[in-house]
């Protein structure tokens, strides 16, 4: 699959929230289905992890734990089978399953959406094939398995069953190399995007595992990052990459530049409009409190698109998912000029 030429960029606006407190306790992952159902990984309070169903319209549908018992709304209705200690990051796969990490057991877990346990597989270690800490995961378009190793610093590809592919990148701080990786996303045309957390960069690999570039570097300004999270790559090329302690997403464009950030822009979503209505307290604080710093993100870890143009961010210590449409349109060379030497909008249309 071959990316637009270029791009008009129509614009990326804020278009709603999905989940609150109680519902999506610190979500630190997401999914989303064939079916547009959102699988959201909580790492929730009353020491309980849990997997919670949504719909794209705010709905509540499904919750199941993996980690306590939940209890006062927190959590779901029951446990599936299986061991679980500190589960990390989500993928969904073609044939209706989840694939899950799980950095206390390294270990990854194959589950329904309903919460019946398929299959678990993985052993710490730093041979190849060994899992330490996996967190980040994504599937290529052969339906293989790209895990995170962070703490054996590398990248793993793996068949679904666990049987090992491939290995790549190794540790240090060069090209090609890691430092506690933390996500990963796969492009339409199998390249691989992987947050160098420790080294505050984002590495680009081709299908085969080889070196392509680096986007951004350390730093708070545009383009930088700190602690680089959760990332997804669109139809069109563009990168949007969540940074925790920034509190913001960046989106570059397919040659890694730049374009703008998101920050936060919330509003109340369904389930939340339900629960205040519900609870004088609870609209009393609302009405007394000031908004403004209210809309914005906290600690943002997970980002992901759908085929629609949609951009759904993990607002971790928000307890909600804020979604975000990116509209734009795809150009031709013959529509579009060349690159200019130095390139200023200098009219709003």
């Amino acid at each position: 699959m071959t990316t637009p030429h270029a791009l008009l960029r129509v614009g990326l606006s804020y278009k709603k929230t999905l989940g609150m407190r109680r519902l999506t306790n610190t979500p630190s992952d997401l999914t989303i289905g064939a079916d547009n159902k959102l699988y959201v990984l909580c790492r929730g309070g009353q020491a309980v992890t849990f997997l919670r169903t949504l719909s794209t319209d705010d709905d509540d549908l499904l919750a199941f734990n993996f980690v306590g018992k939940g209890g006062g709304g927190d959590g779901g209705d029951f446990s599936i089978e299986g061991k679980y200690i500190w589960p990390a990051a989500l993928a969904y796969h073609p044939d209706g399953n989840i694939f899950m990490s799980d950095e206390g057991t390294h270990q990854i877990t194959e589950m329904t959406t309903s919460g019946k346990l398929v299959a678990q597989w993985g052993e710490q270690g730093t041979a190849p094939g060994f899992l330490n800490r996996p967190s980040g995961i994504a599937f290529d378009s052969q339906n293989n398995l790209l895990v995170v190793n962070a703490m054996n610093h590398r990248i793993d590809r793996f068949t679904t069953a666990g049987k090992h592919l491939e290995t790549v990148g190794s540790f240090g701080n060069g090209e090609g190399q890691l430092n506690m990786p933390w996500g990963i996303t796969v492009s339409p045309d199998d390249d691989i995007y992987v947050s160098d957390w420790q080294n505050k960069r984002i590495q680009m690999f081709n299908k085969n595992g080889s070196f392509v570039k680096q986007i951004g570097g350390p730093g708070d300004s545009d383009g930088c990052f700190d602690q680089p999270t959760g990332l997804a790559v669109d139809a069109n090329g563009d990168l949007f990459v969540a940074d925790k302690s920034t509190s913001k997403v960046q989106l570059f464009n397919s040659e890694g530049q730049f374009v703008q950030k998101i920050t936060g822009d919330a509003t109340l979503g369904k389930q939340a409009i339900e629960f205040l209505y519900s609870n004088p307290v609870a609209l009393r604080i609302r009405e007394m409190t000031p908004l403004e710093p209210q809309k914005d993100l906290r600690g943002p870890t997970s980002v992901k698109t759908d085929g629609e143009g949609n951009v759904y961010i993990t607002d971790y210590a928000s307890h909600r998912i804020q979604v975000y449409h990116n509209e734009v349109i795809p150009l031709t060379k013959e529509q579009i000029a060349e690159p200019l030497r130095s390139p200023s909008l200098f009219t709003q249309f």
